[in-house]
């Protein structure tokens, strides 16, 4: 289309990229551009799905925290302080359910140890029989985005 220019947005649930067929999308401008719009739709969704799952898998297994935040760490998917607060990476959102539960649980096990010794992967497994195959499962991805 003549005239068009390069835009990114977030429309609803969906993310709209309008581009000139002459846009170089591989730009750092525009690499940016379009990063910044998948962080803002996934912090959106994180936001909305995140504490609703994570006070369920609380309650169902009989864990407590204090309260949850959100990062963008690139390292890191989850997080777990000794005050209670499990700090969750928006990144999250691109996984497959089954590994947010597992990441979930992960932290919420820490509230009870906060390191990694042989008790916490007995209550890892107490509340994820399959934590050993979702951990591997879970190493295939990154949590940059």
């Amino acid at each position: 289309m003549e005239g068009q220019v390069f835009s990114v947005r977030l429309s609803d649930r969906q993310i709209v990229v309008t581009t000139p067929e002459t846009a170089d999308l591989m730009k750092s401008h525009n690499q940016s551009v379009i990063r910044e719009t998948v962080a803002k739709a996934l912090r959106r969704e994180a936001k909305s799905y995140l504490p609703k799952r994570l006070k369920y898998l609380a309650e169902q297994h009989g864990f407590y925290y204090k309260k949850v935040r959100f990062s963008h760490a690139s390292t890191r998917w989850g997080s777990c302080s000794t005050n209670g607060t499990i700090s969750l990476n928006i990144a999250l959102m691109k996984l497959p359910f089954e590994l947010i539960d597992y990441v979930l649980l992960h932290e919420l096990c820490h509230t009870v140890h906060m390191n990694h010794s042989q008790n916490f992967w007995r209550l890892m497994e107490q509340s994820d029989p399959l934590y050993r195959t979702h951990k591997k499962q879970l190493s295939t991805h990154t949590p940059s985005i």
